[in-house]
Order: structure tokens, then sequence, then C-alpha cells
């Protein structure tokens, strides 16, 4: 009983994160502490590690938490939160006692057991895992899958930095890694690197194809100048694998962007038609010489200056937004040019919409200041509602498109 609970992780009935972590690797962890011998074979502990390498969920690397929630994770104090991030230390522990306690693998045992485990989990990029199985066994970065390739070129191929992070920092690149074999023409990992790799992770063609360019350029920085030139099997240099390869997303990116920029225009059109109107007929309406009646009230001098930052913002949105509609769309702008201009027009617009909203709030105090005050609070909060609503349908695309452009390199 003891043994198939800790063995066959990979029932059926174990996705929901909650049962997952509470009655799982709570009790596997508890049972493995008091009883160390209970996996005792080492073929019983590459089953385990194995298990546990196809349950990514199961670990911090292969949690996606939205950006509240990564804040919450490091701070827990919300239940879910806190169970889930239980689960990832005991998981952590259990794969530590797999492949430490009462083991000394020899390469044979390490070679039956650890090999599945640990390609598994770089191509998942569960480097959780692929940390552990290196530290107990150095030479595990030998393996090779059906494919010949090692979990160097495995993280290259599935573009989990993580795991490539680790290993750089193992400084365990070797030249064969690298290179191209001359006897079979093989890619080299700069070939790898332009294949496309399809992902459901990153929102829209535009995202994911910023994403691979950065890979490229990344390896291509990293591989020697005479790899950047190599020719594979189909007597393709790695360039042209990599033109070959995103064809087709250029081509999705390129429609997602202009659809996204041609409505964002049209929003932008329309407050600069509202907030231009306003500024030539104003609340309270002119004196004969033509002087506003609402002049001296501090709520007007406010109305004007939201008034007029809304269409100077709504402004530049709208050129920023033509500029992206009238691009080339060669590969090199998704990197830069058109997410930052997607960046700038983005936060333009969110500060019109700002803008607009507070210019109307004061034009509605003026209007209600006397018998009509008490309208004045809920017409404000249904204000606010458009802004929040406003706001929770561009923001989350804003941040991952600006996380995206200004993170850090992959090295």
């Amino acid at each position: 009983m003891v043994n198939a609970i800790l063995i066959d992780y990979k029932l059926g009935n174990l996705h929901n994160i909650q049962y997952l972590s509470t009655t799982f690797t709570g009790a596997a962890f508890d049972l493995l502490k008091k009883y160390p011998d209970l996996v005792s074979k080492t073929e019983d502990r590459g089953r385990v590690l194995e298990a546990l390498a196809n349950k990514p969920l199961a670990f911090a690397s292969g949690s996606q938490l939205g950006y509240l929630q990564q804040l919450i994770y490091h701070f827990p104090g919300i239940k879910l939160i806190r169970d889930i991030k239980l689960m990832h230390k005991q998981t952590d522990e259990i794969v530590r006692l797999m492949c430490h306690e009462g083991v000394i693998w020899s390469t044979d045992a390490a070679l039956k057991s650890l090999r599945v485990p640990i390609l598994t989990a770089a191509r998942l990029g569960i480097y959780e895992i692929v940390r552990e199985i290196l530290d107990a066994y150095y030479y595990s970065y030998c393996f090779w899958d059906e494919n010949g390739h090692a979990i160097f070129h495995i993280a290259i191929i599935h573009r989990q930095d993580k795991v490539f992070s680790l290993l750089n920092k193992l400084d365990l690149f070797l030249w064969e890694w690298k290179a191209a074999s001359k006897v079979e023409k093989t890619d080299n990992i700069l070939h790898l690197t332009g294949r496309l790799v399809p992902s459901d992770q990153v929102p829209g063609a535009a995202l994911q194809m910023q994403k691979e360019l950065k890979w490229f350029k990344a390896v291509k920085s990293y591989v020697h100048p005479s790899l950047q030139e190599q020719r594979n099997g189909s007597n393709k240099t790695p360039k042209e694998v990599f033109t070959k390869e995103h064809k087709k997303l250029v081509k999705e990116g390129e429609k997602w962007m202009k659809e996204t920029a041609s409505s964002c225009i049209v929003a932008a059109a329309l407050i600069i038609t509202v907030v231009f109107a306003a500024a030539f007929t104003l609340p309270g309406g002119n004196d004969n010489d033509g002087t506003p009646n609402f002049l001296s009230k501090k709520s007007f001098k406010a109305f004007i200056i939201f008034d007029a930052l809304a269409l100077f913002s709504s402004s530049a949105s709208l050129l920023m937004f033509m500029g992206i509609v009238a691009s080339r769309y060669s590969e090199e702008d998704f990197l830069e040019y058109l997410p930052k201009n997607f960046i700038m027009g983005h936060i333009a617009l969110l500060l019109s919409v700002i803008c607009m909203m507070i210019a109307f709030g004061e034009t509605m105090f003026m209007i209600l200041s006397h018998k009509w005050l008490p309208l004045y609070l809920p017409i404000s909060f249904v204000g606010c509602l458009t802004m929040i609503l406003f706001s929770r349908l561009q923001f989350p695309l804003l941040i991952e498109m600006f996380l995206s452009t200004y993170e850090r390199s992959v090295f």
C-alpha cells in the first residue's frame, strides 16, 4: 500500500492541485521521512522520479501563476497559495530523498533509473529535478534520448530557459553539444534553435515571435561564429532554417498586431473627438465676453487640465498605433520596434481614458454642485467602473508585452 502511494504518482485521480498537495505529497513526504527504506531499489527511485517529472504542477517551475498570485506566493497569506507552496516544498524534498538519501549511483543504475526522469524534466522545464539528478550523478548530463539529444539540446528545442540557465551555471557546455557532425551533417544547436516550437503559454503570435527571436539571438551570441553559417543536411544555415520555420508565424503576428492596433485606433480617435469637442463646449457656458462662467472654480481648472491631457495622450496613442499598422513587418520588427510601439500606445490610450473620465467627473461636480450633489457620487462610481473595466481588459496584455520586451536575456 505504501509503495503504491509513493511510486504510482501518475494515477488519474491526482490532477486536482489541492488534493495533490494535502493528500499525496504530504503523506508521501511524512512516510519517507519516517521510513526511508520504503524505496530501497534504484528502479523504484527511478519510477518515482519519472512520475514526478511528468507532473509539472507539483513544482514551482511548472506552476503558471498570475502576477498577483506570484506576489502572494512569496508571502503566503491565502490558503490556496499556501497549499500550493507547501506542495512544492514537499515535492522538492521527495525528489531530494529519491536522489540522495541512502543511495550511491553506479553508472548502470543511473542510466536505467535517472535517464528518463532527467530528460522528461528538461523537456517540461522542471529544473528542480534536473538540478537534483545532476547533483546526485554528475555525468547524467551525458544521457541522450532516442533522437540523439541531451538535456542541453532538449532545453533549447523546448525553450526551457530555467533549465538552460542551470546548465550554464554548471558550465557543462561541450563543443560536441554545440557543433554539427561533419560526417552526417546534422543540425548544430543554432539550427535546433531555429526550429519553430508551438507554445500555448504565450498569448498571441506576435509575443511568440518575439520570444523565438530572443532565443535565436541569445544562442547566436553564445556559439562560435563558424557555427552561425554552418549548413545542415538540407544545405541550410541556421538563419535560413529560422526564416523558413517562422514564415507562417510572422504572418499570424502581423495579422494579430494589425487587428489589435486597428481596434485601438478607433478607440483613440473616438476619445480625440469627444475631448476636442468638450474643450470648445465648456460646462456652464460663456458670458458675453466669451469668458467661461465657471472660470473661478477649481474644478473647472482641473477639467481643462485633464481634458487637455486626454487629448494629447489619445493623439500620441493614435500615432503609435498608426505606426504599427504601417510597419513593414520584417522578422526583426517583432523584437523591439513593434512591441515598444504597442506598449507606449497602450499606456497612452489607458492614460487618455483615465484623464477623460476625470474630466467628466469634474464636469459633473460643477453642474451638480448645488441641490443635485447627491447624484455626483453614484455617477463618479460608474465612471470609475468604466476605467476599471478598460484597465482589466488591457492591463494583462500590456504587462505581458512589457515583461517579454524588457526582461533579462536568456543567458
